[in-house]
């Protein structure tokens, strides 16, 4: 009996101490500097499950010793599985992934239809409003200088007009879409990009490399598709004010208005002053230009039966730009007493989208737009309209393990000006011949399924261009899923581009320079290839990290390039009795720490290189390399986020007028770095301020002067000689004349800043 009481006693003491040793688990769920509420965690091994609160928090209690798998999931966000040890009392913190953000996120770019950006042939860059946040802008052009293997290049060191480049090649082979419709190009590539407002982006679609077998002849080097807000998520009423040091004013306001029980309008208003002037290097002339733009956004959704597509987006810019010497005002504009460049811009746009009512599934697409220039630069005119009417139809079919996208398409473009691009070809004709330019074109896509893990995507564009005749875009592209976080992607294709040197090339109608066009112009044709590899992992602790690289090759043929050096008072344009080619190599990585760190950081190594009769030279205004960062860390107590962003390029090779400029013919690699600290502690208001290039950074520090000849901008003191050229005399020591083309970054120093966000949703 003795032996059965002392074995229940043994029992019930192991039995008590098991339990005496049940643990608890605790912490937190989050999503960057977000708690993510109900969120649901499930302990597998135990079917027990806990949900957290409004802060985030969550508790298992009575958990014994051991190894188990922890499942957590939420609306909006990816599912995470989790190995723990429980050895004692718990506490952890796990970080979520957006679902929006991962690599399930819908992109359209690519292929032209929604896929999730694992499932994408094509590699595509999203980039969030929340990430442009991270450095607040007044447009688009300037947010884009935190993008790897992108950047913003200012063209005049006076008007400040400018082109996007990626990969190392010029802004007129990079074409900008909005909504997926070819809005930017041409003319605008240099006039419009800054009139293009943050406040009505929802994201940006980033594709390096050819995209010509679906979006046309112009995508030879990429393309940059700015998608707007989707009116069914945009909040009720938004406000975004900034101002900085400079006197630089920005409001974007936002709101959304229903009409009737089947439509909805978002409408967003931008307005941007700048009207200080400023000459901190003392020249006589602007450091920055001065503006005034307003800009004016409206889309329409309707609602139809099956959820059909149908939207239509309008928009209205216009933007008086000038700067010059000190002393200018409009009094002057196109005289020759003082020197200043102005520019009117007025632009409208209008797109839409319409899904057919039939079973299939296809769309029609369309904009159109028309672009009014007014410019003077001196005494020099140019008086430009475009105005571009575009129509798309696709049809999207799945045929066993065939994703078939068929599409038509047809482009009218009508382009008139002042200078010799559309003069009559009869010297007795005084009156112009305008560019009417038709492009109709078919294409076709077939992204088949080979097998699980292994996709291949076959596409070919024929065009038919009105003046150069037909073209023919094949595309290839391969992708290798190694499993659900690893994907290879190879991609090869063609390209076509006809050349306006007046509506691209800002040099050709600023300064004293002659243009000179060599020879009749042939079309570009270039060859690419684009490798890229795309890995994810997870750590245990709840931190992501996400590693992209990539090589890019690029050849041209019958590259049309500006000559500056053979006559300094000329700018001779001809195609390239040789080759170009633009290669290299980019990498990027995102980091999301549990802590509440993250970084973004990218470089870029490229070679961009002309060779003509076995001599090699680098393009000029070209960066051997580039580099971005954003580094972004939340104190939750204090509610403040704190984001510092920088880039980094390497030399370039700079437009010299003369061998006896003094100017420096390489720029050095310089840097413009910028803090800004955000406190959202307020219902609905969101306070932040911070400074911009912070090390102070200018293009004239090691430089005597930027803009050759400042002092006579009219070269009424420039002495020539019989061959035109300009001769050295006491005046004019180094032979130069007027030119504001040497230029590479913007001429504007540290300031700081302050804006207020307002949302209502």
């Amino acid at each position: 009996m003795k032996r059965y009481i002392l074995l229940f006693l043994a029992y019930f003491l192991s039995v008590f101490y098991v339990k005496a040793q049940d643990f608890v688990i605790k912490g937190v769920v989050e999503s960057g500097d977000v708690k993510v509420q109900k969120a649901t965690l499930r302990l597998i091994e135990l079917q027990r499950s806990s949900q957290t609160n409004e802060y985030g928090e969550f508790g298992f209690v009575a958990i014994s010793p051991g190894k188990y798998q922890l499942r957590i999931s939420a609306l909006g966000y990816k599912t995470q599985l989790n190995t723990i040890y429980i050895t004692g009392d718990t506490i952890l913190n796990f970080n979520l992934v957006e679902q929006k953000e991962d690599l399930s996120e819908v992109v359209v770019t690519g292929t032209y239809k929604e896929v999730n950006r694992l499932e994408s042939p094509v590699p595509v860059e999203i980039y969030t409003a929340k990430f442009f946040r991270k450095n607040p802008t007044p447009s688009i052009f300037d947010a884009l200088q935190n993008v790897n293997g992108v950047r913003p290049q200012l063209n005049c060191n006076i008007c400040n007009t400018g082109d996007i480049h990626i990969n190392g090649l010029e802004g007129p082979y990079t074409m900008v879409l909005i909504d997926g419709m070819p809005i930017v190009s041409s003319l605008s590539t240099v006039y419009g990009l800054s009139g293009i407002p943050n406040s009505l982006v929802e994201r940006i679609e980033i594709v390096k490399g050819p995209a010509s077998s679906l979006y046309g002849s112009e995508a030879v080097g990429g393309l940059i598709n700015i998608i707007t807000k989707n009116v069914n998520h945009a909040p009720r009423f938004s406000a975004d004010v900034m101002s900085t040091s400079y006197l630089e004013n920005n409001i974007d306001v936002g709101f959304k208005t229903n009409f009737g029980k089947k439509s909805t309008v978002l409408t967003g208003l931008n307005y941007f002053k700048y009207g200080h002037k400023v000459d901190h290097n003392h020249d006589g002339f602007t450091d920055v230009t001065l503006q005034d733009r307003i800009s004016v956004f409206q889309k329409w959704n309707f609602d139809r039966k099956e959820n059909r597509l149908f939207s239509l987006v309008g928009r209205f810019l216009y933007e008086d730009r000038w700067g010059g010497e000190m002393g200018w005002n409009k009094h002057f504009r196109g005289g020759d007493e003082v020197y200043g460049e102005s520019i009117y811009t007025k632009r409208f746009e209008l797109l839409g989208n319409y899904q057919l009512p039939i079973k299939e599934k296809m769309f029609f697409s369309f904009s159109m737009t028309n672009h009014d220039q007014d410019s003077r630069y001196g005494t020099t005119s140019y008086i430009a309209q475009q105005q571009i009417a575009f129509s798309q139809l696709t049809w999207d079919k799945k045929i066993g393990r065939h994703d078939l996208l068929f599409g038509t398409a047809f482009r009218y473009t009508y382009y008139d000006d002042n200078t010799p691009a559309t003069a009559s070809a009869n010297l007795l004709n005084e009156e112009n011949q305008p560019e009417r330019t038709y492009l109709p074109g078919i294409f076709i896509q077939d992204e088949i399924k080979l097998a699980s893990k292994h996709a291949l995507l076959l596409g070919m564009r024929y065009d038919y261009n009105s003046i150069h005749g037909h073209i023919f875009t094949p595309r290839l592209a391969y992708k290798f899923n190694f499993d659900e976080t690893s994907i290879l992607r190879l991609n090869a294709g063609t390209g076509f581009r006809v050349v306006n040197i007046f509506t691209e090339d800002h040099a050709a109608l600023t300064g004293a320079r002659e243009v000179v066009v060599a020879n009749e112009l042939k079309p570009e044709r270039t060859y690419n290839v684009n490798l890229n590899y795309l890995k994810k992992l997870f750590s245990t602790n709840g931190s992501i990290y996400t590693f992209d690289l990539s090589s890019f090759y690029t050849h041209f043929k019958n590259r049309i390039v500006g000559d500056y050096e053979t006559n300094p008072n000329e700018i001779r344009y001809d195609n390239l009795k040789g080759y170009a080619v633009s290669k290299g190599i980019t990498a990027n990585i995102d980091v999301a720490l549990r802590a509440g760190l993250k970084i973004n950081a990218g470089i870029t190594y490229q070679d961009v290189s002309l060779m003509e009769d076995g001599v090699k030279t680098q393009q000029i205004l070209t960066e051997k390399f580039m580099g971005t960062w954003a580094i972004s860390y939340r104190i939750e107590k204090l509610n403040l986020g704190i984001d510092y962003t920088g880039n980094i390029y390497g030399p370039m090779r700079l437009p010299l007028i003369s061998e006896l400029d003094p100017r420096k013919p390489y720029s050095p690699a310089w840097s413009i770095q910028n803090i800004q600290f955000v406190y959202n502690g307020f219902k609905h208001i969101e306070l932040y301020a911070g400074v911009k290039n912070l090390l102070n950074f200018t293009p004239n520090k090691g430089n005597p002067f930027i803009i050759a000849r400042a002092n006579d901008p009219f070269d009424k003191q420039v002495q020539f000689d019989g061959e035109g050229k300009a001769m050295v005399t006491p005046n004019n020591p180094y032979g130069l004349t007027f030119d504001p083309s040497y230029v590479y970054a913007p001429n504007q120093g540290i300031r700081g800043f302050f804006g207020l966000r307002l949302t209502f949703n």
